[in-house]
């Protein structure tokens, strides 16, 4: 196997100037001659063994500062803000990327700096579409929008608690419910409350009428708060929430968070979904969870150096309301009221306990396979009521590969891909037969003497 070449002129620049030294007197220490240095510095020649054996001799430099890993990762996020609609396909070769990379870190920085900017107009967009949606129209979050737009922007990965959740998950051995291992005592009772708990007593006491799946994750859940609580804390007081309201709010998700990661671990979650190719059914019989837990769980998979693939994640309930929502695609869902109507999460209300599979494409030109399933919560008696929502779980076409449910559906030709959108007050499609209000941002024109589908032409 040939060994790879290292360049890092930057690097090597970078300890010349720090050090205050010229290049000829940088190449005496080094060994080297005038132009042998400046090609290096200038990535027309790599950095030789003697020359990294020079740097740590001479001035006791960190060779591994010299690993290749952060311009690997930069060409990386390059080619993903590349495949971006807007640049029309014109992706540059990859050698020029990764001389960008080397040579011009700082422009490549900005680069990605300016299409995330690109990125979250779409997402003020979408803000404004929620304040025009609210009888205020205040642009001021509400303390559950501030909680639910921490999570966003931290792409609903949040380190040290999943860590935390993936130790005490280890300790455990697989069984959850294992007394020994809680702070607290733990009683099943025939109650309508899921989980309560006094503190006084230091007793947890469960619905013997909910599911397993739920019965472990509220017991995980008691447990981050119990065990836990000084890291949710810690993690809180980070996010500097500007209400109180929104804080507490923040620490029920923190602690659900907590929950979902001791269920299912990061790492042999991440293994086992990789083996399964994605298989929701399979996933949850191996971990004892939910479907809904494993797809929410699937979305949240961003740890640094481990990710896995980027899905997006949400739950609807019968009016079509987002109840949760999460992306780590480029897809960003409606901030008020429903989502597209064309998406194929609605109609897994019809066909109770099956999944559905779509093909859709975005107005940006962005391919999706999505996967839907309806979702009931049983009260637990013939009186109670049963709580149904339906969640929908995806990714970009081009990871289709190593999902289950895309054997028989690829290749397609465009015209299988449904054209879906967001909201229809920011969507730009001029021709959907699904559209409830116009757009925001496009001219409209009246025909008196003429009606179509719609009452007006989107459109000049």
């Amino acid at each position: 196997m040939a060994t790879q070449k290292l360049y890092a002129g930057v690097k090597l620049r970078a300890l010349r100037t720090k050090l205050g030294l010229t290049q000829k007197a940088f190449a005496a220490k080094l060994g080297v001659s005038l132009p042998y240095l400046n090609q290096m510095e200038n990535n027309h020649r790599p950095v030789s063994t003697s020359v990294v054996l020079s740097m740590a001799q001479e001035f006791d430099f960190d060779i591994t500062e010299l690993r290749a890993g952060d311009a690997e990762r930069m060409v990386t996020d390059m080619r993903e803000a590349l495949a971006d609609p807007v640049f029309d396909g014109n992706m540059p070769p990859i050698p020029d990327l990764q001389l960008t990379a080397s040579n011009a870190p700082g422009l490549a920085h900005a680069f990605l700096q300016l299409h995330r900017a690109y990125r979250q107009s779409h997402e003020r967009l979408a803000s404004l579409d929620e304040a025009l949606g609210r009888e205020d129209a205040a642009l001021q979050p509400s303390p559950w929008e501030e909680v639910r737009d921490f999570f966003h922007y931290c792409d609903n990965y949040i380190d040290a608690v999943d860590r935390a959740a993936e130790h005490f998950a280890e300790s455990l051995n697989g069984d959850v419910l294992r007394t020994d291992s809680l702070t607290f005592d733990l009683r099943f009772a025939d109650t309508p409350h899921l989980r309560r708990f006094d503190n006084p007593s230091l007793t947890l006491s469960l619905s013997a009428r909910a599911t397993p799946p739920t019965q472990r994750f509220q017991v995980l859940h008691q447990v981050a708060l119990v065990s836990h609580n000084d890291l949710l804390e810690a993690t809180l007081d980070l996010a500097r929430f500007q209400t109180d309201a929104a804080r507490q709010i923040a620490k029920i998700g923190l602690a659900n968070y907590f929950a979902g990661a001791a269920l299912l671990p990061y790492a042999s979650f991440l293994k086992a979904a990789t083996e399964t190719r994605h298989d929701l059914e399979q996933l949850a019989d191996r971990f004892g969870a939910s479907i809904e837990q494993v797809a929410h769980r699937l979305s949240t998979l961003q740890r640094p150096g481990a990710k896995g693939i980027p899905f997006f994640f949400v739950r609807v309930d019968q009016a079509g309301t987002i109840t949760k929502r999460h992306s780590a695609t480029r897809l960003q869902f409606a901030r008020f009221g429903g989502a597209c109507p064309l998406w194929n999460v609605h109609q897994a209300f019809e066909t109770p306990g099956r999944f559905l599979r779509q093909l859709a494409e975005t107005p940006d030109g962005v391919q999706y396979i999505s996967l839907a399933r309806d979702v009931s919560k049983p009260g637990g008696s013939f009186t109670a009521p049963t709580r149904r929502f339906a969640i929908g779980l995806g990714c970009e076409i081009s990871h289709a590969d190593a999902l289950i449910y895309a054997d028989d559906l690829l290749p397609a030709k465009k015209q299988a891909f449904e054209p879906i959108g967001i909201s229809c007050r920011i969507c730009e499609r001029v021709n959907c037969h699904q559209r409830s209000v116009p757009p925001l941002e496009s001219k409209l024109s009246v025909d008196h003497n003429l009606r179509a589908t719609l009452p007006y032409k989107v459109g000049s």
